[in-house]
């Protein structure tokens, strides 16, 4: 099938890319032309496993095309997926400026000669978003042409986004009519995977509330792992015996510094506004939300009690990207903790793996200093925060580490390391939710 993707981005690209590996021919459309050069040169703006390999590849067998005009590539396509940012305004409710001018775009090129065309909104939106696409194509669009909107929400998870599209646990196709469900049905027909048929207002609304039940079980075990912190539980075991209850399973129950990236936190506000707007305001999500933006400022406040004044005092932090196998440090955990141990006159240096340039921007204003190597990242330091749950940092050399740090202290903002491994090396170690190791 000849396919569209308006938007270059991770979701589009990602998608695109994998599109095409499916057999299919796709053109992705960005309208910043200097991204589209890049693409055309073989090179990719983000990291992502097995991405660029695939770009590559579907380049060169000519499945897989990039371009700066909608209108053309609408004129080629059966199907036209839209996954342009939908960012948040500060109130929470989700921008969908983007997707307007979009809708706007494809209707001023559909012709009536082109056919039937369907599309696609693959940006997560707010319930109730196709209906209004499809009223900005009806209105802007000449006479007589044919088209019907489908929501097929994606459930990508960054560090592993190709395997979850080549491989997902269900694909949604939110659809009002016949025909283009069965078109869609036809885009996946090479992945064997359940596929849930729903109307649009449904699919669009399953992104969502997937997201937000996902985020609320990251707090629930954060809020469970301090009462742990006081009583002298064991959050990894607790986390554990409530995973093997099948019906609530250990996925997602990782006590840490809790949740960030492009998705999480901008779902949950959306969510949230959503249903106020409907007037059913969702407080549990609210409180969901409150438990996430504190769950940083209470690590921080276990640093500062521990080494009773932050000023002047060096601080490594190992991983900046918001998780692990990404370069993307939006709504990043670890850079609000690099803040604001800078604003208190801490000494601040870190690393990543893979993060170090999207990073740089925001941090060297600060006056972090970024270090390519974890080690000297950590020479000198009082204490090392670990910020993201990179194996780099899991299988650390801790003899190695040992050796350059000025005092033996970790906190673990992930439950990365092995407490009995630490204190073997005579480390003092203190993680979330679990009991602390005194230094030896």
């Amino acid at each position: 099938m000849n396919l569209t993707i308006i938007g270059s981005g991770y979701v589009g690209l990602t998608t695109g890319t994998c599109f095409a590996e499916m057999g299919h021919h796709v053109i992705c459309v960005d309208n910043n032309t200097e991204k589209i050069r890049t693409l055309q040169s073989g090179a990719i703006p983000i990291y992502e496993p097995k991405l660029e390999e695939l770009v590559k590849k579907n380049v060169a067998v000519g499945r897989l095309e990039f371009s700066p005009s909608i209108a053309a590539s609408i004129a080629e396509s059966e199907v036209i997926f839209i996954a342009v940012p939908t960012p948040p305004n500060t109130d929470g409710s989700v921008d969908l400026t983007y997707i307007e001018k979009v809708a706007r775009e494809i209707a001023q090129a559909l012709q009536p000669e082109m056919g039937y065309k369907v599309i696609v909104d693959k940006s997560t939106v707010p319930v109730k978003t196709g209906e209004k696409v499809s009223q900005t194509i009806k209105h802007y669009a000449g006479p007589n042409v044919s088209f019907d909107i489908v929501s097929n929400p994606e459930f990508l998870r960054e560090g592993c986004a190709v395997d979850d599209l080549l491989h997902p646990d269900r694909i949604v196709i939110g659809a009002n009519s016949e025909q283009a469900m069965n078109v869609i049905k036809r885009v996946y027909q090479p992945i064997h995977a359940p596929i849930l048929e729903t109307d649009v207002n449904s699919a669009e609304l399953i992104k969502h509330a997937a997201n937000s039940f996902l985020a609320l079980k990251i707090s629930y075990i954060n809020a469970v792992a301090k009462v742990c912190e006081k009583t002298g539980a064991d959050v990894e075991l607790v986390a554990e015996g409530i995973g093997m209850d099948k019906r609530i399973s250990r996925h997602f129950l990782n006590a840490g510094l809790g949740y960030g990236g492009s998705c999480f936190p901008k779902d949950v506000k959306a969510f949230i506004n959503i249903s106020r707007t409907l007037g059913i305001p969702f407080t549990l999500l609210e409180e969901v939300e409150h438990i996430n933006d504190t769950q940083h400022i209470h690590f921080l406040d276990r640093i500062r009690d521990r080494l009773w004044v932050l000023k002047d005092k060096k601080i490594a932090v190992w991983g900046l990207a918001f998780k692990q196998n990404t370069d993307d440090v939006r709504e990043s955990i670890a850079l609000k903790l690099c803040e604001k141990l800078c604003g208190e006159g801490a000494i601040v240096t870190a690393t990543d793996p893979k993060a170090m340039h999207t990073a740089a921007p925001i941090l060297n204003p600060m006056g972090v200093k970024l270090v390519e190597d974890m080690y000297e990242c950590a020479r000198d330091a009082e204490v090392l925060v670990i910020a993201t749950e990179w194996s780099e940092y899991a299988n650390a050399d801790l003899q190695k580490l040992a050796g350059v740090m000025r005092n033996r202290i970790i906190f673990d903002g992930r439950n990365i390391l092995s407490p009995a491994n630490l204190r073997a090396v005579g480390f003092e170690y203190h993680s979330v939710g679990r009991p602390s190791v005194e230094e030896a």
